[in-house]
């Protein structure tokens, strides 16, 4: 992936996370574990792209 493929991905993932958190707080969600799991998949696209980006 190159580095403005993942940084699109990391923001389509960010409104998804506001979306979950905001569901979950009106509703409780049926796993909301995948709060906790997406929050970490921002993290790891972050990480892979600090690494892009320093290795560029």
């Amino acid at each position: 992936m190159t580095i403005a493929e993942i940084e699109e991905r990391v923001d389509a993932t960010k409104v998804e996370l506001a979306r979950l958190v905001l569901n979950h707080h009106v509703s409780p969600l049926d796993n909301p574990m995948k709060i906790k799991q997406t929050r970490r998949d921002i993290a790891r696209m972050l990480t892979i792209l600090t690494q892009k980006e320093q290795n560029a």
